[in-house]
């Protein structure tokens, strides 16, 4: 998926050893440290010496949080000024039987990750017993230092419309305002655009390994994550322990190649799953009794918006791009599917709702991606792999998805000409292939929309050796779900190396069942 270009094997190994020696010789086996090359300059002591000066996050938890600095480009330790990494960790409950780190990072790319430690080891006590459970922010968001591009407010418009619109006057709007996006991030972050990368970002990551003392890591990502981990196991091989990787990122090909298959997710999961549920409560929500009628319903009421687009209690308006955001952010999980089906039922008695609907269908439709969550997104996926900067193909290709698969592929082009008019970074190749590696463990639903299973498939086959548990249905992020044997899987690899035999399947967890009744009752 991620196809860079390839620099020479020799070269990247260089890199990696110049970056990981002085940090953790001491920390590494005799036999690694000897067989290391030693080429490159040496990561500067201010960066290696560091001490983590660990305090509470927050006043009364276990969750412990620290500041370290890096590079701001590792390739290049001393030019440039420094960034600062947000760290975090929850020490493991029985220090007799621990372990040692169990490292989690942020999906998204966008997402924050210094307090999922806590939620990690309140979901799974047993894990947290053996693991320091550690995280962070990424290089680019949260407490660690940031990509500015827009405040929120300024950012309102971004996805404000209608992108079926196929007007030569709409299409250029939406390529000017992707642009234009483009340009604040330029102008308020500099060259930081080209350093916000995955393969950055696994190198704080090993710097963070060496200051916590460990010789290797176990690791647990989701969504973007999995490409984190995917990454940082291909280049540190030797420092990993065991791997779980949840709703996996393709790593075979190119951030273009994965997002063009998103609307084909999106459709399926929203047309194969959510509109089949609604249409089978429709005592309770009434929008149709079958997923065709509730389709026509949810048409009629996008093309109406277009001309009457609803005011609602935030500020914000519900318009069809509104709509369509509502749509791609429920389907990522079944537990919301009543969330958008009661706010959708709000809608059909506008006039009439109570404060507490409106209040719902605010929160379902006046909110989307932030300003920073979006700067950090195009940040990656923009500057990991080249992308096709040709606007004529985004505006034919756009076209098409738009026609076959409208919930997300309507807002193709807005993120393809973000990414045309993005800085280019030259990151070095990072080629996942399973080398050196234990066995990782792999979760991925059928119809996710998000990490389509195609490109779990994919993924998977290029990491060697892994295992994949293909889990029916389509929820987005499989651990922490409360899907026994998911969790029962996680657990039995982490806590005592077992893996499956071979790839298996677990059952998904059953869709919600609404309370009655009606939601349209006081």
């Amino acid at each position: 998926m991620f196809a860079f270009r390839k620099p020479r094997r020799a070269a990247a190994t260089a890199v990696s050893a110049a970056v990981a020696a002085p940090v953790a010789a001491a920390l590494l086996p005799a036999a690694t440290a000897a067989a290391r090359p030693a080429a490159g300059p040496p990561v500067p002591a201010r960066y290696a010496a560091q001490k983590l000066a660990w305090q509470p996050c927050k006043e009364g938890t276990r969750l412990e949080c620290a500041e370290m600095t890096v590079p701001r480009d590792w390739h290049h330790p001393g030019t440039g000024e420094d960034l600062r990494i947000a760290v975090s960790r929850v020490r493991a409950s029985d220090p007799a039987r621990r372990r040692g780190v169990l490292m989690t990072a942020a999906g998204g790319p966008g997402g924050q990750g210094l307090e999922r430690p806590a939620h990690l080891a309140s979901y799974a006590p047993s894990v947290a017993a053996a693991y320091d459970v550690a995280g962070f922010d990424q290089r680019g968001v949260g407490r660690s230092t940031r990509v500015r591009c827009r405040s929120d407010e300024e950012f309102r418009d971004f996805f404000a419309g209608d992108y079926r619109d196929r007007s030569p006057a709409a299409l250029k709007s939406v390529v000017e305002k992707s642009r234009r996006f483009a340009d604040s991030c330029r102008e308020r972050s500099g060259d930081l655009l080209t350093r916000i990368t995955t393969e950055q970002t696994v190198r704080d990551m090993d710097l963070y390994r060496a200051l916590l003392g460990e010789r290797k890591i176990s690791y647990y990502g989701v969504s973007y994550a999995t490409m984190i981990g995917a990454y940082y196991a291909s280049l540190f091989p030797q420092r990993v322990e065991r791997a779980v990787l949840d709703s996996n990122i393709a790593f075979g090909g190119t951030w273009e190649e994965f997002e063009t298959g998103q609307p084909l997710s999106f459709q399926r999961r929203f047309e194969q799953d959510f509109l089949p549920w609604l249409a089978r409560y429709d005592d309770v929500y009434h929008y149709g009794r079958t997923a065709t009628e509730a389709k026509a319903k949810w048409e009629k009421l996008r093309s109406s918006l277009r001309d009457r687009p609803v005011p609602l209690p935030g500020g914000r308006v519900l318009d069809p791009n509104a709509l369509d955001n509502a749509g791609i952010g429920a389907v990522y999980k079944g537990g919301n599917f009543p969330v958008l089906a009661g706010a959708l039922a709000a809608l059909d008695h506008w006039d009439t709702a109570t404060p507490g609907e409106k209040k719902l269908a605010d929160t379902v439709f006046g909110t989307y991606l932030s300003a920073e969550f979006f700067a950090e997104f195009l940040s990656v996926t923009c500057a990991d792999t080249p992308w096709n900067r040709d606007i004529g193909y985004w505006v034919k290709r756009s076209g098409r998805d738009t026609a076959t698969h409208p919930l997300a592929g309507a807002r193709e082009l807005a993120f393809s000409a973000a990414c045309a008019a993005w800085p280019a970074a030259g990151t070095p190749r990072v080629e996942v292939t399973g080398k050196g590696l234990p066995p990782v463990l792999m979760l991925n639903s059928v119809r996710d929309p998000a990490t389509h299973y195609e490109g779990a498939v994919r993924a998977h086959r290029a990491l060697r050796g892994s295992r994949l548990v293909t889990v029916t249905g389509g929820d987005h992020g499989q651990y922490q779900s409360g899907n026994a044997c998911v969790d029962g899987t996680i657990a039995a690899y982490l806590l005592e190396g077992t893996l499956p035999a071979r790839d298996t399947t677990c059952e998904a967890n059953p869709l919600p069942v609404p309370a009655r009744p009606d939601v349209r009752k006081p």
